[in-house]
Order: structure tokens, then sequence, then C-alpha cells
């Protein structure tokens, strides 16, 4: 996600950093105590990581997810993945962190160094959605862009309009995306009804709309990385 990249009052930024994550925006996915390894992640990825590991078979693993509107408080993001960090060391599980940077500007990536817990490779979901090479390119072909994923072209009115505050102040909206000039869609299924959401989504903010099939990008992967190396411990 990249709520978190506009610019905002001083004030109100800090105002944020001062907030407590209230409980009621922490998502637990899946309540099973008995699962051997668990992957930490934001629900923005939830759909796709539950989709990969029915599709292999991976009982042994559980998901924890966090709401995908922390990423309106980037630095609370640390602290939340390390709640769950910390539960599942308690119960002896293996961790994996699907999470990128997501605009902690490197304090997850500390926090999970001093845990030695690893994550997936990537700044943002739409680096791992699409692969770091492609992402980089499409970066360089544009660098105003606002990407979504199916998780954010299915909550756009939530997450963007309302979670910016653009229902109630509509004037702010040259402010948060005046220096954008293309909305790509990188999607993780074949759903018409979702580009024409997202082509919606953008001619809402005045984008011209481009898509990319990604699919699940980098994330099959590096779940199965996580798999292959803890194979022994769970036997």
């Amino acid at each position: 996600m990249q709520l978190d990249v506009h610019s905002e009052p001083q004030a109100e930024r800090s105002r944020k950093r001062a907030c407590k994550v209230p409980q009621s925006i922490r998502e637990f996915s899946d309540q099973r105590t008995d699962a051997s390894a668990v992957v930490i992640t934001c629900s923005a990825l939830l759909r796709e990581i539950t989709a990969i590991s029915r599709a292999n078979g991976w009982t042994h693993l559980q998901t924890q997810s966090i709401s995908a509107e922390l990423h309106n408080f980037p630095e609370k993001i640390p602290a939340a993945v390390k709640q769950h960090i910390d539960a599942a060391k308690a119960k002896g599980q293996q961790v994996f962190v699907a999470y990128g940077d997501c605009g902690t500007g490197g304090l997850l990536d500390a926090m999970l160094e001093e845990e030695g817990i690893e994550r997936i490779p990537g700044a943002h979901c739409y680096e791992f959605f699409s692969g770091g090479e492609r992402f980089n390119q499409f970066h360089e072909d544009e660098i105003g862009t606002f990407y979504l994923t199916d998780f954010l072209v299915r909550h756009f009115d939530r997450l963007v309009i309302r979670g910016l505050g653009l229902d109630k102040k509509p004037e702010l909206e040259p402010m948060y995306f005046g220096h954008y000039r293309k909305l790509l869609y990188i999607s993780q299924s074949d759903d018409e009804g979702l580009k024409r959401q997202a082509q919606a989504a953008a001619d809402r903010l005045n984008l011209t709309f481009e898509h990319y099939a990604g699919g699940s990008g980098d994330l099959g992967a590096a779940l199965e990385s996580f798999n292959r190396r803890i194979a022994v411990e769970l036997k």
C-alpha cells in the first residue's frame, strides 16, 4: 500500500505518532493454537496467502493478519508485528513476516533483524506482486504512478476516499493526488469486475489507467522458500 506517502500537516503527523494502535484495527485471521509456523501479514495479502497455503496443503501454517488501515500509521507497524512475533515465539512457532517496509523507514527491518525473523523482500506489496525488476521498470517509466492491487480496488472507497478524508474534504484531493499522472492496477486475479472498478477509480482521480496481471508475483516463491527452510524442524 502507499497511503502513507502523501504529505499532510505536521501537527496531524505528530498526532498520529502519539496514538496507540487501537485493538479494533487489529485483525486475527487464524486462531489455531497447534500450528507449527505462522505468517504475520497485512490483511491486504491475506486472501493470496490463504490461497497459496491451501493450494500447497500447508496445514502447518497459521496466518495472523494486521489491518491494512495501519498503513495510515506506518510508524506503528513494527510494534504491531512484534506483538505477534512475541506471541508466536511464546508458542514455539517458526515465524515469517509477509510485509514490505510499508513506509516504516527501515524501522520494521531493524526490529526483525533484532528478533532474527525474515520477511519477504521488497519495499511494498506492489513490488512483490509485480516482481522487483518489473516494478522498477514501472517506476522508471512513470514516477507519478498510483498503484492498486485487488485488495485496494475492493476497498478503494474505505481506504482511499474515506481513509484520506476526501469524502468530507474533497478540496484536499489535489494535495494528495496532484503529483500523480497514472493509476496502475496490478491484479492478482482474472476478475473483469475488479478491472472495471479499478478503471472507475482512475476516472475518479482523473488519472490515466493501466493494468498489469501480476498474479501472486514473488509472494508464492517467498512462502515456498520459508517452508523449505523450516521443513526439517517441522518433521
